[in-house]
C-alpha cells in the first residue's frame, strides 16, 4: 500500500512550502504540494515539482569519492567510508599538528536551510576543534543591520498583512519569480483597491505586473530615498504627531535632506524628478502603506545604508500605526523565538579563546592571501557550491588548485567545487531526513519527516559530523547526541515536538493585531525610531541616511569606469532553478536555453552584436563567454548574466561571479556582487 509522508521544502527560498511525499515499496514516486499548508497552499514551484529528478537522478553521487586526477579534473575512484574518515582525520590532525586549528576553514550556506542540516552537529565539531569561523553573510545579515540602525531591530511586518496595505512598494525584489506565494496576497490587496509600485534596476516578471515601475540604477537607490524625504518635509507630508513622539532627530533629517531635492536625485539615480516627486506623494498620502524588500538591495557597497534609509519612510508617515503598514523583510528573525541556537553549535565547547572568523565572501583571498596567519591548509565544505555562488570566483579557483590544501565536500552531485575536492562524501537530499525548517518569507515552521531511507552510502549533515568526530577520537557526548536530542536542545522550552510533528508546522510569535510596531515603542535605546543613529557614529558610519556611491559604479571610480563602462547585475532570473544546485539536472538547467548576457540594444550596436552573437564579458577579475540577448529589460549601461548557471554550461568554463565584486558592503558583513563594472565585446 502507498504510504504518504508529510514534509517540508528546505530550499534558501522564503517561502518554505509544505509538500506531500507517496512512497510505494520504498520509492518515492509522487511529491506534491500539502494543500493544507497555511502558506503555499497545495503549490510548489517549477524546480520542486520535479524533486523527484533529483532524489534518483543518475548523476547523484551515492558514495565517498578519493581524488585521483588533478584538482578540478572531476577524476574520482570510490572509497569506503572507513578508508575516507581515516584519511580525513589524520590530514586534519597533521593540519591541527603543523599550523594549529585555525588552519582549518568550515564551509557552508543555506544550500539546505533546515536546522539541523544548517546548525545541527558541525557547529559543535568544528569548535571542539576550534577551526576558524565562518562569517555567513553572503545574503540577508545586512538587511537585519541596516534596518537595527533606524528601528533597533530587524523584525518588520509580517508580509501577509499586505493583504490590507493601499499602497505597496516592492523594492529590489521580484515577489512573482522568487517568493511566488506572496503574491495572491497582493493581488487579493490589488482587487481591494491597492495600488503596486515595483522599484528595481532590472525590469522583472514583478514590474510587468505592477501599476508603476521605477526603474534607478543599480547602487542609486538611496538617492532616490533621500529626495522622497525631502518632498514629504517640504509639501508637509510628515505625520507629524507620531514622528514627534515616536521618533528621534527629525529636525536634523530635514536639515540634511534640504537640498536633496527630486532634480539632484534625479540626476544621479536616472528617474524623472516627476516620478520622484509622484513617489513620495503617493507615499505621503495613501494609508495603509508598506514596503516590501527582500535581499537583492543589500548587495552594494552601501547596501546596510540602504536598508537604515528604507527604515526611515516608514516612520516619516506613521505608517507602523497602521495594520498593513511599515516595512516587511525576511521574517526568520521571528522563528528565533522558537531556538535556542547556542544549545545547538555549543560554544562552551571550544578548547580556548573564541579563534578568528572569515567572511566567507571573501573565500577567494582567504585561500590566496599570503599574509593569512596561519593559511588555510584544510577546508570543509558542505552546504553550498562556492566556486558557482559566491563572488570573485577566480580568485576562489585559485585557491582550489592549491596543491597544498586539502578540501573535502559533502555533497550530492559533483559540483563545480566538488571537483576540486580530495575527497568527496555522499549527502543525502530532504526526502532522505528529518528535520525542521525555520523559514524567512512566512511565520511557520516546518516539520520534515523523511519519507524514505537514505540511497546508497548517502548520509545526513549530522551524521556525517558524528562520523568525523569519532573518526578523530574526539570525546565529548555532545557529539555523538541524536538528531532527536539535538532538536529537544534547540526547540523543547518553546515548541512542543510531538505537536510539530503531528501538525507539520508551529507559527512563530506575531502581534496578533497584525501591526509589528503598533504601539510606537522600539527596542532602540531611546525607544524610538533613530532618524539620527548614535550607535553608527561610534562606529564611523554617517549619523544621518547618507547617499555614498560605491567604488564600482555609476557614480563611482571615474578610472575604472572608463576601463569598464558597463554595470552588471547577476539576479535570479529562471523560473526552472531559482536554485544553482538544479542547473545541471536536464529538466531544469537545459530547459532554461544556457547561460546569457542581457544588454540594452544602444550598448549592443555600438559593441556590435546582435541576438545570439558570442560576446566576451569581462574585468579584471575574470572573463566570461556568452550568448548576448539584446532587451528592453535593462537600462542603457546596466547588463545582466543570470546567476547559477555551473562552468560546463559556459564555453569557456568560468561563471558569472568569476566577475563579481567581494568588496564587503559598510556594515553588517554582506558583499557588493551588484557593484560590479565590466566591458563587453564579441568573442
Amino acid at each position: 500500500m502507498p504510504t504518504v509522508v508529510h514534509g517540508t521544502c528546505h530550499h534558501d527560498c522564503p517561502d518554505s512550502c509544505g509538500w506531500t511525499v507517496t512512497v510505494e515499496d520504498g520509492v518515492a514516486v509522487k511529491l506534491r504540494g500539502r494543500v493544507d499548508h497555511p502558506y503555499n497552499a497545495g503549490e510548489l514551484c517549477p524546480k520542486v515539482n520535479r524533486f523527484l529528478d533529483r532524489v534518483y537522478s543518475p548523476d547523484r553521487i551515492l558514495q565517498p569519492l578519493r581524488r585521483v586526477g588533478p584538482k578540478g579534473s572531476g577524476e574520482f575512484a570510490p572509497i569506503s567510508w572507513d578508508d575516507a574518515l581515516d584519511v580525513i582525520a589524520a590530514r586534519l590532525h597533521a593540519v591541527i599538528a603543523a599550523r594549529g586549528p585555525e588552519a582549518i576553514l568550515p564551509y557552508s550556506d543555506a544550500g539546505n536551510q533546515s536546522l539541523l542540516s544548517m546548525m545541527g552537529m558541525d557547529g559543535r565539531f568544528f569548535h571542539t576543534l576550534g577551526a576558524s569561523r565562518v562569517v555567513r553573510a553572503i545574503c540577508g545579515p545586512t538587511v537585519g543591520h541596516g534596518m537595527r540602525m533606524t528601528n533597533g531591530t530587524g523584525l518588520g511586518l509580517d508580509p501577509l498583512e499586505l493583504r490590507h496595505s493601499k499602497l505597496i512598494v516592492i523594492w529590489g525584489s521580484n515577489t512573482r519569480l522568487t517568493n511566488r506565494h506572496l503574491w495572491p496576497t497582493i493581488e487579493a490587496a490589488r482587487a481591494d483597491g491597492a495600488r503596486v509600485v515595483v522599484i528595481d534596476p532590472i525590469r522583472t516578471l514583478t514590474a510587468d505586473a505592477a501599476d508603476e515601475f521605477v526603474q534607478p540604477l543599480p547602487g542609486t537607490d538611496i538617492a532616490l530615498m533621500l529626495a522622497m524625504v525631502h518632498v514629504l518635509a517640504r509639501d508637509e507630508l510628515i505625520d507629524r504627531t507620531w514622528v514627534d513622539a515616536h521618533t528621534v532627530g527629525f529636525s536634523e533629517l530635514v536639515d540634511h535632506v534640504a537640498d536633496w531635492t527630486p532634480a539632484r536625485a534625479a540626476a544621479i539615480c536616472g528617474v524623472e524628478a516627476a516620478v520622484i516627486e509622484r513617489l513620495a506623494h503617493d507615499w505621503g498620502t495613501i494609508r495603509p502603506a508598506a514596503i516590501r524588500t527582500l535581499i537583492g538591495a543589500e548587495h552594494h557597497e552601501n547596501g546596510a545604508m540602504f536598508h537604515r534609509t528604507l527604515a526611515v519612510l516608514p516612520a516619516l508617515v506613521g505608517a507602523w500605526q497602521d495594520r498593513g503598514g511599515g516595512l516587511a523583510r525576511s521574517v526568520g528573525s521571528y522563528h528565533d523565538a522558537l531556538i535556542d541556537e547556542g544549545a545547538i553549535t555549543r560554544l562552551d565547547l571550544l578548547p580556548g579563546a573564541l579563534p578568528r572568523a572569515i567572511n566567507m565572501s571573501r573565500l577567494g583571498e582567504a585561500l590566496t592571501d599570503p599574509a593569512m596567519d596561519p593559511p588555510v591548509d584544510a577546508l570543509v565544505v558542505w552546504n553550498c557550491n562556492p566556486l558557482v555562488t559566491t563572488p570573485n570566483a577566480e580568485l576562489i579557483r585559485t585557491g582550489l588548485a592549491r596543491d597544498d590544501l586539502f578540501t573535502v565536500v559533502h555533497e550530492q552531485f559533483l559540483t563545480d567545487t566538488a571537483r576540486y575536492a580530495d575527497i568527496v562524501l555522499p549527502a543525502t537530499t530532504q526526502l532522505e531526513t528529518t528535520d525542521v525548517v525555520p523559514a524567512w518569507g512566512h511565520l511557520w515552521m516546518g516539520w520534515n519527516q523523511a519519507a524514505i531511507e537514505p540511497l546508497g552510502e548517502a548520509c545526513s549533515n549530522t551524521e556525517l559530523f558524528r562520523r568525523l568526530a569519532g573518526a578523530m577520537g574526539l570525546q565529548d557526548p555532545a557529539l555523538q547526541d541524536s538528531d532527536e536530542a539535538i532538536l529537544q536542545q534547540a526547540l523543547g522550552q518553546h515548541v512542543d515536538l510531538d505537536e510539530l510533528r503531528r501538525v507539520g508546522w508551529v507559527k512563530a510569535p506575531y502581534p496578533e493585531d497584525g501591526r509589528a510596531w503598533g504601539a510606537g515603542v522600539f527596542p532602540t535605546a531611546s525607544g524610538k525610531v533613530e532618524l539620527v543613529s548614535e550607535r553608527l557614529a561610534a562606529m564611523g558610519q554617517p549619523m544621518l541616511p547618507t547617499f555614498v556611491a560605491p567604488r564600482e559604479g555609476p557614480h563611482g571610480d571615474a578610472d575604472l569606469r572608463g576601463r569598464f563602462p558597463l554595470q552588471l547585475m547577476t539576479p535570479k532570473h529562471h523560473t526552472r532553478f531559482l536554485n544553482s544546485g538544479y542547473a545541471q539536472l536536464p529538466k531544469h538547467g537545459p530547459a532554461e536555453g544556457g547561460p546569457f548576457v542581457e544588454l540594452d540594444p544602444a550598448d549592443a550596436t555600438c559593441r556590435g552584436l546582435a541576438d545570439g552573437d558570442l560576446a566576451r564579458v569581462w574585468n579584471d577579475r575574470g572573463s566570461v563567454t556568452v550568448r548576448v540577448r539584446v532587451t528592453d529589460r535593462v537600462r542603457p549601461g546596466v547588463v545582466a548574466i543570470p546567476f547559477g548557471w555551473w562552468s560546463a554550461h559556459h564555453p569557456d568554463g568560468r561563471v558569472a561571479n568569476a566577475l563579481t565584486n567581494d568588496t564587503l558592503t559598510d556594515w553588517g558583513g554582506g558583499v557588493a556582487f551588484s557593484d560590479t563594472l565590466v566591458q563587453i565585446t564579441k568573442a
